[in-house]
C-alpha cells in the first residue's frame, strides 16, 4: 500500500475502493472473504442447491493419447447425470455438474452437462500452465480463485457426490482431501465417491498396502467405489443422490438477506 499522502484537501478513496489497500497483505482477510461471498451470491441467484464434482487431469485430451477414452467417458457420465437430474428441478437445481473449470477431464464434464441442456459450474484457479476456463461452463457459474483452500471449500460444501478420473498431483490432492474429511466425519453428510478407472487407480495407489501397514482401517476402503464405464458409475451414484431427494427441502447455502439487490451499485 502506498504511503504517499494525498494533497491537502483531497480525499482518500474509501477503503473498499482503495486498490492499493485491497491488494495489500493487510487486506488478505477481505480477499479470502470475497472468494466465499462472490460464489455464494451467484449460487443463490442461480438456485444451485448441490453439485456432483468431477476431478481429473487437465492433460487428458479428446482423441489423443492412451487415456483419451476417459475424456469421452467423463463427457458421457456428465450428460447422463444432467439429463437425469433435470426431473428434480423445483425451485432449486439439483446435482449440478461441477469441475475445476480447466481443460481435459474438467472440460469433458462441463461439456457433457452443457450438451444435456443443464447449467454447469467451473471453479477455476490461476496456475503457471494448463489452467484456463473451458468454453462449456455456464457463464454465470464460472469462477476464478486465487486461494486453493477457498476453491476446495466450494468443491466440498455443495457436493453430494464425487467422481475422480485419472489425474496427477492436483487430482490426488483433491481426492485425499475429501477422503480425509469423509473418514474423519468432518463432512456432515454422506457423499458417494467413485474412482473412475480401476486399473489406473489400483496401480497408482496401493490401498490394500495402507490397510496392511495399519495406516487406514479395512472399513475405510468402503468410503469409495470403482467404476470403469459411464453407465456403471451412474448407477452407483444414483442411490446416494436419491437419498437426498427424499430429504426435506432445506436451504443448503447460508442465508443472504433477501433485501440485497444484485443490481445495486458498489457500496450500496
Amino acid at each position: 500500500m502506498s504511503d504517499v499522502l494525498p494533497a491537502h484537501g483531497v480525499r482518500r478513496p474509501v477503503a473498499y475502493q482503495n486498490e492499493n489497500f485491497l491488494n495489500s497483505v493487510d487486506a488478505r482477510a477481505i480477499r479470502i472473504l470475497a472468494e466465499f461471498l462472490e460464489p455464494l451470491a451467484h449460487f443463490r441467484r442461480e438456485k444451485i442447491r448441490d453439485t456432483v464434482v468431477f476431478f481429473g487431469s487437465a492433460r487428458i485430451e479428446e482423441g489423443t493419447g492412451e487415456l483419451a477414452r476417459y475424456y469421452e467417458d467423463a463427457r458421457r457420465l456428465a450428460y447422463l447425470l444432467t439429463e437425469w437430474s433435470g426431473q428434480f428441478v423445483n425451485g432449486t437445481r439439483r446435482f449440478v455438474v461441477c469441475s475445476g473449470g480447466g481443460p481435459g477431464i474438467m472440460e469433458a464434464a462441463n461439456r457433457g452437462a452443457s450438451e444435456a441442456g443443464g447449467k454447469t459450474v467451473g471453479l477455476n484457479i490461476g496456475l503457471p500452465f494448463e489452467q484456463f476456463p473451458n468454453p462449456y461452463i455456464t457463464p454465470e457459474l464460472s469462477f476464478e480463485f486465487h486461494y486453493f483452500f477457498m476453491r476446495k471449500f466450494w468443491f466440498a460444501y455443495l457436493a453430494k457426490a464425487l467422481v475422480v478420473f485419472p489425474g496427477g498431483f492436483g487430482t490426488m490432492d483433491e481426492l485425499m482431501e475429501v477422503l480425509t474429511l469423509t473418514q474423519t466425519k468432518k463432512l456432515a453428510k454422506k457423499m458417494a465417491i467413485i474412482l473412475y478407472g480401476s486399473s489406473y487407480w489400483k496401480e497408482i495407489i496401493n490401498f490394500d498396502a495402507l490397510v496392511k501397514y495399519g495406516m487406514i482401517s479395512a472399513d475405510d476402503l468402503s468410503l469409495f467405489q470403482f467404476a470403469d464405464d459411464p453407465e456403471t458409475a451412474f448407477e452407483l451414484l444414483k442411490p446416494g443422490l436419491l437419498f437426498y431427494i427424499q430429504q426435506p427441502e432445506t436451504p443448503e447455502l447460508p442465508a443472504i438477506s433477501k433485501s440485497v439487490n444484485p443490481q445495486a451499485p458498489a457500496g450500496a
